[in-house]
């Protein structure tokens, strides 16, 4: 679904290829209470950071907790509508709030159902 997807710019019209890097946790990084997922974008890093309170949210709401698999697709989902409605491809990385984490969650949930599952991220891909 998102950990490898293509996208046209909104405005350049250049068609991206978005591959899911890698997800890392900001606290030991860049002392952030989040967490970031990496993607190459045409081969440039671009970053999304989920805040922390997010996984605390969800485990509220629906019991349940946000794994590594669905982080990635949350962020890739958010990543794949923020160049479709005209992002600033110059920034490196883009915060999402709580709420959009839940809302994207949400549709990637209702997404893997139509199709049966989450896809699995790929492993040792360089």
């Amino acid at each position: 679904m998102y950990e490898d997807f293509r996208v046209t710019d909104r405005w350049t019209g250049e068609e991206l290829h978005c591959f899911w890097k890698g997800t890392i946790v900001a606290i030991a990084t860049r002392h952030a209470d989040a967490v970031d997922v990496r993607f190459d974008v045409n081969g440039r890093p671009m970053w999304v950071a989920l805040p922390c309170t997010a996984w605390v949210e969800q485990k509220k709401r629906a019991g349940k907790v946000i794994t590594d698999q669905l982080a990635a697709q949350i962020a890739g989902r958010y990543l794949k509508q923020l160049i479709e409605e005209g992002y600033d491809s110059r920034r490196e990385i883009y915060t999402m709030r709580v709420d959009e984490v839940l809302e994207h969650l949400d549709a990637v949930v209702a997404e893997a159902k139509e199709q049966g599952a989450i896809p699995l991220l790929p492993v040792g891909v360089a």
